[in-house]
């Protein structure tokens, strides 16, 4: 009797280490897969060709709920070739969209241009919200080449509201959301500009991984 209960406590050790063993494993290929697309995505916006440091760990944490949606700080990437700044890439939350909060990633070039914005997390309605996604339409890149003065702020809204910007057929919510966090996301950074790019780096543990 003494024999088997050593066994199986024995056993039920074993299978708790490989439990956590296996755990653990699934948390760090998650951790880099999630690396691994962000990385991706933030190479689509800024070319590889135009920066020459480490992008990916050249951040900064801000916050401001108002202008770039998050209770919590979020993360700016800034691409430099050969120290001097490039690109800004904010990571703001349009925490208005139909079903939820939209996740973005907004590139703005240093002379305030959008390089190009992706939506990184969202939970519209498929078929009709989810068009922001770049995997379902090329939506997302009618932002490319604007600044926070071009269109003026009238312009800076869907056309349904006056602005320049196409919604969705029976999808209002979704893309007007995503206009107002881009805007706003370009107002901080004419706001904030000299000070991002001159705030001292931070390491992407200290900064936290991706949007908020």
């Amino acid at each position: 009797m003494t024999v088997t209960a050593l066994l199986l406590g024995a056993f039920a050790v074993l299978g708790t280490g490989m439990v956590a063993l296996t755990h653990h494993n699934t948390e760090a290929r998650i951790e880099r897969n999630e690396r691994e697309y962000l990385l991706r995505t933030l190479n689509a916006l800024v070319p590889p060709s135009e920066y020459d440091n480490a992008l990916y760990e050249d951040t900064i944490t801000v916050e401001s709920r108002e202008l770039l949606g998050s209770k919590k700080p979020v993360v700016i990437y800034r691409a430099r070739k050969e120290g001097k700044p490039v690109a800004a890439i904010l990571t703001p939350v349009a925490p208005d969209g139909y079903s939820g909060n939209i996740k973005l990633l907004v590139a703005v070039r240093y002379s305030g241009e959008i390089m190009g914005v992706r939506v990184v997390s969202h939970l519209e309605t498929p078929g009709l919200g989810d068009g922001i996604d770049i995997a379902k339409s090329d939506w997302i890149k009618s932002f490319d080449g604007h600044s926070l003065n071009d269109p003026d702020e009238l312009g800076w809204r869907v056309e349904k509201d006056g602005g320049i910007f196409d919604q969705f057929t029976g999808a209002t919510i979704s893309p007007r959301a995503v206009v107002k966090a881009v805007y706003n996301s370009l107002k901080y950074y004419e706001q904030h500009k000299d000070e991002i790019f001159r705030l001292p780096e931070q390491t992407q543990e200290e900064a936290g991984h991706g949007p908020a």
